[in-house]
Protein backbone atom coordinates (compact mmCIF):
# COMPACT_ATOMS: atom_id res chain seq x y z
CA UNK A 1 0.00 0.00 0.00
CA UNK A 2 1.40 3.40 -0.99
CA UNK A 3 -0.33 6.06 1.12
CA UNK A 4 1.13 9.23 2.63
CA UNK A 5 -0.36 11.87 4.93
CA UNK A 6 1.74 14.94 5.76
CA UNK A 7 1.17 18.20 7.59
CA UNK A 8 3.67 21.00 7.15
CA UNK A 9 4.37 24.50 5.94
CA UNK A 10 5.23 25.55 2.41
CA UNK A 11 8.94 26.24 2.05
CA UNK A 12 8.28 28.29 -1.10
CA UNK A 13 5.37 29.51 -3.18
CA UNK A 14 3.77 26.92 -5.51
CA UNK A 15 4.96 26.94 -9.13
CA UNK A 16 2.10 26.46 -11.60
CA UNK A 17 2.56 25.33 -15.20
CA UNK A 18 0.38 23.80 -17.87
CA UNK A 19 1.27 20.66 -19.81
CA UNK A 20 1.66 21.47 -23.53
CA UNK A 21 -1.00 19.86 -25.68
CA UNK A 22 -3.44 18.87 -22.95
CA UNK A 23 -3.37 22.13 -21.02
CA UNK A 24 -3.54 20.18 -17.72
CA UNK A 25 -2.43 22.26 -14.72
CA UNK A 26 0.38 20.98 -12.49
CA UNK A 27 1.75 22.70 -9.39
CA UNK A 28 4.97 21.92 -7.52
CA UNK A 29 5.98 23.09 -4.08
CA UNK A 30 8.14 22.00 -1.18
CA UNK A 31 6.60 21.12 2.17
CA UNK A 32 8.64 21.50 5.38
CA UNK A 33 7.52 18.72 7.74
CA UNK A 34 8.76 18.93 11.33
CA UNK A 35 10.77 15.87 12.43
CA UNK A 36 8.96 15.75 15.79
CA UNK A 37 12.14 16.02 17.86
CA UNK A 38 12.16 16.58 21.60
CA UNK A 39 13.17 20.05 22.76
CA UNK A 40 16.65 18.82 23.69
CA UNK A 41 17.18 16.99 20.38
CA UNK A 42 15.91 20.02 18.45
CA UNK A 43 18.42 22.27 20.24
CA UNK A 44 21.18 19.73 19.56
CA UNK A 45 20.30 19.57 15.85
CA UNK A 46 20.15 23.38 15.58
CA UNK A 47 23.54 23.80 17.33
CA UNK A 48 25.06 21.31 14.85
CA UNK A 49 23.46 23.07 11.87
CA UNK A 50 21.34 20.00 11.09
CA UNK A 51 17.77 20.45 9.79
CA UNK A 52 14.86 19.96 12.20
CA UNK A 53 12.42 19.41 9.34
CA UNK A 54 12.26 17.26 6.22
CA UNK A 55 11.71 19.12 2.94
CA UNK A 56 9.44 17.10 0.69
CA UNK A 57 8.59 17.88 -2.91
CA UNK A 58 4.83 17.85 -3.61
CA UNK A 59 3.16 17.56 -7.04
CA UNK A 60 -0.53 18.43 -7.52
CA UNK A 61 -2.55 18.11 -10.74
CA UNK A 62 -5.71 19.66 -12.21
CA UNK A 63 -8.03 22.17 -10.53
CA UNK A 64 -6.37 21.47 -7.16
CA UNK A 65 -3.07 22.64 -8.67
CA UNK A 66 -4.69 25.90 -9.78
CA UNK A 67 -6.22 26.41 -6.31
CA UNK A 68 -2.87 25.76 -4.62
CA UNK A 69 -1.19 28.29 -6.87
CA UNK A 70 -3.89 30.88 -6.25
CA UNK A 71 -4.36 30.53 -2.49
CA UNK A 72 -1.17 29.07 -1.00
CA UNK A 73 2.04 30.92 -0.24
CA UNK A 74 5.32 30.30 1.54
CA UNK A 75 4.72 29.61 5.24
CA UNK A 76 1.10 28.43 4.93
CA UNK A 77 0.14 25.30 6.87
CA UNK A 78 -1.36 22.49 4.75
CA UNK A 79 -2.22 18.80 4.98
CA UNK A 80 -1.42 16.52 2.05
CA UNK A 81 -2.83 13.07 1.30
CA UNK A 82 -1.31 11.15 -1.58
CA UNK A 83 1.28 8.60 -2.61
CA UNK A 84 5.05 8.43 -2.99
CA UNK A 85 6.35 8.53 -6.54
CA UNK A 86 9.96 7.74 -7.46
CA UNK A 87 11.82 8.28 -10.68
CA UNK A 88 15.25 8.75 -12.20
CA UNK A 89 16.95 10.65 -15.00
CA UNK A 90 20.39 10.95 -16.58
CA UNK A 91 22.38 14.16 -16.30
CA UNK A 92 24.25 15.50 -19.33
CA UNK A 93 27.38 14.06 -17.70
CA UNK A 94 25.78 10.59 -17.79
CA UNK A 95 25.14 10.32 -14.04
CA UNK A 96 21.87 8.79 -12.87
CA UNK A 97 19.88 10.95 -10.45
CA UNK A 98 16.99 9.58 -8.40
CA UNK A 99 13.92 11.57 -7.39
CA UNK A 100 11.26 11.07 -4.73
CA UNK A 101 8.12 13.18 -4.46
CA UNK A 102 4.60 12.98 -3.14
CA UNK A 103 1.82 12.94 -5.72
CA UNK A 104 -0.99 14.70 -3.82
CA UNK A 105 -4.54 13.45 -4.29
CA UNK A 106 -5.90 15.84 -1.71
CA UNK A 107 -4.66 19.17 -0.32
CA UNK A 108 -6.32 20.67 2.76
CA UNK A 109 -5.65 24.35 3.48
CA UNK A 110 -5.16 24.55 7.25
CA UNK A 111 -4.52 28.30 7.25
CA UNK A 112 -6.65 30.75 5.31
CA UNK A 113 -6.11 34.30 4.20
CA UNK A 114 -5.29 36.42 1.22
CA UNK A 115 -2.13 35.60 -0.70
CA UNK A 116 -0.12 38.80 -1.10
CA UNK A 117 2.28 39.29 -3.96
CA UNK A 118 4.74 41.73 -2.36
CA UNK A 119 6.10 40.36 0.89
CA UNK A 120 4.77 36.81 0.99
CA UNK A 121 3.09 37.67 4.31
CA UNK A 122 -0.56 36.84 4.67
CA UNK A 123 -3.52 37.90 6.75
CA UNK A 124 -4.62 34.54 8.07
CA UNK A 125 -7.84 35.57 9.74
CA UNK A 126 -9.64 38.20 7.67
CA UNK A 127 -13.28 37.25 8.12
CA UNK A 128 -14.93 40.48 6.99
CA UNK A 129 -16.79 42.63 9.52
CA UNK A 130 -14.70 43.16 12.65
CA UNK A 131 -16.70 46.13 13.97
CA UNK A 132 -18.04 44.64 17.19
CA UNK A 133 -20.22 47.72 17.86
CA UNK A 134 -22.73 46.23 15.40
CA UNK A 135 -23.34 43.22 17.68
CA UNK A 136 -25.63 43.05 20.71
CA UNK A 137 -24.84 41.17 23.89
CA UNK A 138 -27.04 38.17 24.67
CA UNK A 139 -28.70 38.41 28.03
CA UNK A 140 -28.52 35.43 30.37
CA UNK A 141 -31.51 33.17 29.99
CA UNK A 142 -32.00 30.47 32.60
CA UNK A 143 -34.54 28.72 30.37
CA UNK A 144 -31.92 27.66 27.80
CA UNK A 145 -31.84 23.82 27.89
CA UNK A 146 -28.08 23.50 27.38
Amino acid sequence: MNSVVLIGRLARDPELRFVPGSGMAVANFTLAVDKGLTREKKQEFESQGRPTADFIRIVVWGKQAENCSQYLAKGKLVAIQGSIQTGSYKTPAGETRYTTEVLANRVEFLEWGEKTQSSGKTDDFSFGNTNFDDYQAIEDDDDVPF
